[in-house]
Order: structure tokens, then sequence, then C-alpha cells
């Protein structure tokens, strides 16, 4: 697929104008679509649930949350911005009985629609707009002028215009301002969840507590190994973010470049790189999916085992520690 990026001129809002939008929850991301697209002069309905707090937010941003069925009607676009464990079932009970031909069902994520959790009629159109950024991040971009840059793609044409309806739902985001890429569900999805298991997440996670494991192992204060292997993170993903491999290590000491080049790939040796394949094969074939709303039926189990074990780690502890000292960094403790 050869790269197209969609601006502001490419991607009118006027698909959207004079009609309504219906977002369904009022989350991270739901939050942020609402608000942005209300300020670009579209009418917006939020479906969120009573008595949560995501309802008394949406209340004091001045909305009206009412149920699915409600917020749905007479909607253009109904994005969806559930979780996407839930997202199946809530469309099956709540969205799918009071769809009418024609209405846009938009995604945040592929999940869903790539692994057929979800399956639209004929008469609707699917399509996808991904911001590259948490939803905080799209709300305080658009009000400083500027944007997120977003994904878009169509899994369905049903009315002929769905990429026109998915663009000007970027543009009123504020996503056309800094650029939509086109793509696929299919490559969002596994893109997105190779990068989250590989490096973002777990494999960022796992070096981490592998490398201050290694130090306290050796002998090494708890506390030298973790400004060492966690604070300090930040300071090269900051680079890497404004700039770069190249700009990190531009920035850094010449012993650290040189560290950087010739024992980097070490740590990432043939081995790692064909766990790396393997885990994209259990993500294209749907293994990984599978497992994962398959855990989350049958309670979490797995799930909330492994997450308690980190969260009672020596590293964790350390860290909860060592951050009462540095109140800059204003301290998230959860």
């Amino acid at each position: 697929m050869s790269l197209t990026i969609y601006y502001e001129k490419d991607a009118p809002i006027d698909a959207l104008k004079g009609k309504k939008v219906a977002t369904i929850g009022y989350g991270s991301q739901g939050h942020a679509h609402s608000l942005n697209l209300r300020d670009s002069g579209i009418e917006v309905a939020v479906a969120e649930l009573p008595g949560t707090a995501n309802y008394k937010i949406a209340q004091g941003h001045g909305f009206s949350p009412t149920d699915i069925k409600t917020a749905m009607k007479g909607a253009a676009l109904i994005i969806i911005t559930l979780p996407d464990v839930v997202q199946g079932k809530v469309y099956e009970e709540h969205i799918k009985p009071n769809l009418t031909a024609g209405q846009t069902l938009g995604f945040c994520h592929g999940f869903n629609i790539h692994f057929k959790y979800i399956q639209a009629p004929k008469g609707n159109n699917v399509v996808m707009i991904a911001p590259k950024g948490p939803g905080h991040l799209v709300r305080s971009e658009f009000q400083k002028g500027g944007g997120v840059p977003c994904l878009v793609a169509v899994a369905k044409n049903a009315t002929g215009d769905a990429l026109n309806t998915a663009l000007a739902w970027g543009c009123g985001i504020g996503g056309a301002r800094a650029g939509i890429i086109k793509t696929t569900f299919k490559e969002e999805t596994e893109t997105d969840l190779f990068g989250e298991q590989c490096v973002l997440c777990g494999g960022l996670s796992s070096l981490i507590k592998a490398g201050f494991e290694t130090l306290v192992n050796a002998g090494y204060q708890p506390e030298i190994a973790y400004f060492e292997c966690m604070h300090e993170v930040k300071l090269i993903v900051d680079l890497f973010y404004q700039g770069g491999l190249s700009y990190m290590r531009y920035s850094i000491s010449d012993t650290a470049e040189y560290g950087d080049l010739t024992r980097g790939p070490r740590i990432i040796p043939a081995k790692t790189r064909a766990e790396m394949k393997k885990i994209l094969k259990e993500i294209t074939s749907g293994k990984f999916a599978k497992e994962w709303m398959n855990e989350h039926r049958t309670g979490l189990k797995k799930f909330n085992k492994l997450y308690q074990k980190d969260y009672n780690c020596k590293l964790e502890k350390v860290g909860r520690k060592l951050r009462k000292m540095m109140k800059w960094i204003d301290s998230k403790e959860v």
C-alpha cells in the first residue's frame, strides 16, 4: 500500500455538517471526540451509563448523556469508544437492534471488526479513525489549535461515501491538522497489538525488570538500580520522541552511544527476534484475540495473578518510595 496522507483540504468536515453524531462511551477517547466534534460545529449525543464517573464527567462538560438507543436515533455516525472486550456484547444487545440502513459505525481501534467479533449489516458503513495518542492529548492539542495524527480505514462502504464520513470525523477532532494516514483495519489492529506486546508495554517493562533484577542480584542498591533502569527511561524516550534514534545518540555521551551501538544488539539477539515473529503470528492468526476474550469471559484469573505479581515486585516497591522524593514528576500511584 502506497502512503496516502489526508490534510484539512482533503478532509472537509462538510460530510457531517448538519448531521448528528452519537458517541458510545465517554472515556479517554470518547470525551475527546465528543468535545472536539462539538467545538467543530457538529451535533453530538453521548451514551453513557447513569451513575458512573464518566456519566457525571459528561454532564460536567455540558452533555446530557442518554441510553444507546436514544443517542443513536437519527445519527449519521455512531462512534464506539468502549473497551475491546465489551464492544461485541454491547453491539449485539444495544447497537445492532437499533441500527438503520445508511448509518456509519465508527471505531477508534480495529480489534472487533478485524477479528469479526462485530459484523455489521450490509446496509451500514464501517470506518475507523484511530488517533495516535491518548484522549487527553487529542483534546489538549485540539484546544491549542493543532491536532494528533490519525489513521483512517474503511472496512465497509455501503453508501458509497464512507471515506468522506470518516475523514470528516477525523477533521472534526483535529486529526487533519496534523495528517490522517490511510490504512486498513487489519494493518492497524495487528501492528497496534504487536507494538504493545513486543515493544511499548510488554517488551519495555520486561527489559526494565530484567535490568533492575540483574543489578540488584549483583549486589547494587535497589534505589540506584531503579534510577538507572526505570527512572531514566523517560529521558531517553523523550529524545526518541523528539528526533528518533539519531537525536538520542546526538544528545547522549560518546560512551553511552558506543555502548548503545555495540551492546544493544546483544540484548535483542536472533532468539528474541524469532519470539517477536512468533508473537506476530499469534496476533495475525487470531490466537491472541481468542485468548484475551476467553480470559475476560472466565474472570481474568491469569490477568489478575500476573498483575498482582508485578504490583508487589521489588522494582515497584522501590519506585513508590523514590517517587515520593520527586515532587516534580506528579507521581501517579494506583
